[in-house]
């Protein structure tokens, strides 16, 4: 028994439809399946079946608006006043 991996029309990756194929007993893998294990890290897997292996299929814009940008904490905020009123008087200016 092998495990298959599914992909759907547009070849994404479709998590949690892996199914277990008796291959050793004739059993063959269904279409729009493969034993390509889609690597880790990946955030739209897209088989390629020509060339059998798995890809990104994400814009970076895409990726990049999964992780929007914090506001920088309250003591984010203290460091970088601490360290622009340090720079200032090392400077010689006056505040």
């Amino acid at each position: 028994m092998i495990l298959v991996y599914k992909y759907d029309d547009n070849f994404v990756w479709q998590a949690g439809g892996e199914i277990l194929v008796d291959v050793e007993n004739g059993e063959e893998i269904p279409e729009g399946f493969t034993t390509v294990k889609p690597q880790d890290g990946l955030f739209i897997a897209t088989f390629d079946p020509e060339k059998e292996e798995w890809s990104e299929g994400a814009s970076q814009e895409y990726i990049d608006s999964l992780f929007p940008d914090a506001e920088p904490s309250e003591i984010e905020v203290l460091r970088q006043q601490h360290a622009e009123l340090v720079f200032t008087l090392m400077m010689g200016g006056v505040i």
